[in-house]
């Protein structure tokens, strides 16, 4: 009996170790350049989720996402996308991008919020950031993002 629930208390902390690990895994990392219609040039340290298992996670568990960085989800084609911010404690900003780098539409996102932030036209790029970020430094739609 011992045996069977220390085997079963194991199993359990794994698993909470395993889940907790995943939840604060950073991906891989690119600077990237965004120039808005002024010339002025910003740059964003950016997470690239690549896959689906990425993109679906994204910034799910992370309590703090630091100013200047950011996430860029990278899709196969253009498509009309659409993000929410389940188990996503820090607020958000997210700007649909299209195929040549212009970005079309920023929205803000609500902590916890199941309610989907759609893109009104085809894109082929999202990028999440700290909410504020476009907004403090003047990145508007129709400015232009380096992509990797």
């Amino acid at each position: 009996m011992i045996k069977k629930q220390f085997s079963l208390l194991f199993l359990i902390f794994t698993f909470s170790t395993v889940f907790i690990s995943c939840s604060q895994k950073k991906l891989k990392t690119e600077k990237l350049m965004i120039t808005t219609k002024e010339g002025q040039t910003f740059y964003v340290d950016a997470e690239i989720a690549r896959t689906q298992e990425e993109r679906n996670f994204g910034f799910m568990e992370r309590k703090k996402i630091p100013d200047g960085t950011g996430m860029l989800f990278i899709f196969e084609f253009d498509q009309k996308l659409s993000f929410w911010m389940k188990n996503t404690p820090h607020p958000l900003s997210i700007a649909y991008i299209d195929s040549n780098g212009i970005i079309r539409e920023i929205y803000d996102m609500t902590p916890f919020s199941l309610s989907s932030i759609e893109s009104t036209v085809s894109v082929r790029y999202a990028l999440e950031v700290p909410q504020g970020w476009f907004l403090k430094n003047n990145i508007t739609p129709g400015d232009k993002i380096s992509l990797p």
